[in-house]
C-alpha cells in the first residue's frame, strides 16, 4: 500500500460489491462502468493515485479530474479509471484495491473488461473464482472453457482466489477500438445481475456515431495514402 495511495470516505458496514473498470480491449469495461456511474448518479467518494501511474490528469470544462476515481451507490462501489495500466504494476494496484476494501466485508469483486474475438455478436463471456460465483453468471454469460486473461482483471481475480473472496469477470466481445456496443452488452448483463434497469440506447447511439467517425477516418487515411503513393511508371509525366 506504500506505493498505491487510496484516499476515500470510510466504506462503513458491508457487504459491498466492487465493480472495476480500467481501459483495456475496446475500452468496454471503462465505458460500461462510466455509463452506470453517470446514469445511476453514483456519489464520488475517493480517488486512487500512485507513483506508477503516468503523469496525466483529465480536464473537463476547466476542472481537473483525478484519472482513477471511486464512486458509490448503496452497497455497490465502482472503481473507474481513464488511464491504462502497465502490466508490471497490475499486481500492486490489485493488492492495494483489495487491502483497502477489506476495511469492510466484501461480497464480491467484479472486474469488467473486453475480449477480442473479431466476431460481430457482442457476446459477454464470464469467468469466476469459485463455484457459487460461477452459478451466478452461467445463465447470463458464455463461460470461457479454456484460455487466459491478462492485466488488472487477472491480478484482481488471482488475489480473490488466494484470499477466498468471491469474484467474477465479465468480458465483452470487442474489436481493438472504442466499442460502446460491447459496453452495452456488459451493461445488459449487469442489469440482470444487479437490477440496474438501465437502457442502453444511448450507448448504441454512441456506437453508431463512433462507427461513422471511424469509417470517415479510414476513408480519409486511404485517400491520403493514395495521394502520397509513389507514382507508377505509367502515371509519370512525359517530357520530350
Amino acid at each position: 500500500m506504500e506505493d498505491i495511495r487510496i484516499i476515500s470516505e470510510p466504506l462503513g458496514d458491508g457487504p459491498v460489491t466492487i465493480l472495476v473498470g480500467f481501459p483495456g480491449s475496446g475500452l468496454v469495461g471503462s465505458i460500461a462502468l462510466q455509463y452506470i456511474v453517470d446514469e445511476l448518479k453514483f456519489e464520488h467518494i475517493g480517488n486512487i493515485t500512485s507513483k506508477y501511474f503516468p503523469p496525466v490528469v483529465m480536464m473537463a470544462k476547466g476542472l481537473v479530474n483525478v484519472p482513477t476515481r471511486i464512486h458509490r451507490k448503496d452497497n455497490i462501489i465502482a472503481i473507474i479509471s481513464d488511464i491504462p495500466l502497465h502490466a508490471a504494476i497490475c499486481y500492486e494496484v490489485a493488492n492495494g484495491i483489495i487491502e483497502w476494501a477489506q476495511q469492510t466485508e466484501i461480497e464480491r469483486i467484479v472486474p469488467l473488461a473486453g475480449i477480442i474475438t473479431n466476431e460481430p455478436e457482442k457476446r459477454v463471456f464470464g469467468v469466476a473464482t469459485d463455484e457459487t460465483s460461477l452459478e451466478n453468471i452461467q445463465e447470463r454469460t458464455q463461460l470461457l472453457p479454456l484460455g487466459s486473461i491478462s492485466g488488472l482483471p487477472a491480478s484482481l481475480l488471482t488475489e480473490c482466489k488466494l484470499r477466498d473472496i468471491p469474484g467474477y469477470s465479465l468480458l465483452g466481445e470487442t474489436v481493438n477500438s472504442p466499442d460502446p456496443r460491447g459496453a452495452a452488452s456488459i451493461v445488459g448483463v449487469l442489469n440482470e445481475l444487479f437490477s440496474f434497469d438501465l437502457a442502453v440506447e444511448q450507448l448504441l447511439e454512441q456506437a453508431t456515431e463512433l462507427e461513422a467517425a471511424f469509417q470517415a477516418m479510414a476513408e480519409q487515411v486511404q485517400q491520403t495514402e493514395q495521394e502520397q503513393a509513389v507514382p507508377t511508371k505509367e502515371h509519370l509525366p512525359m517530357y520530350g
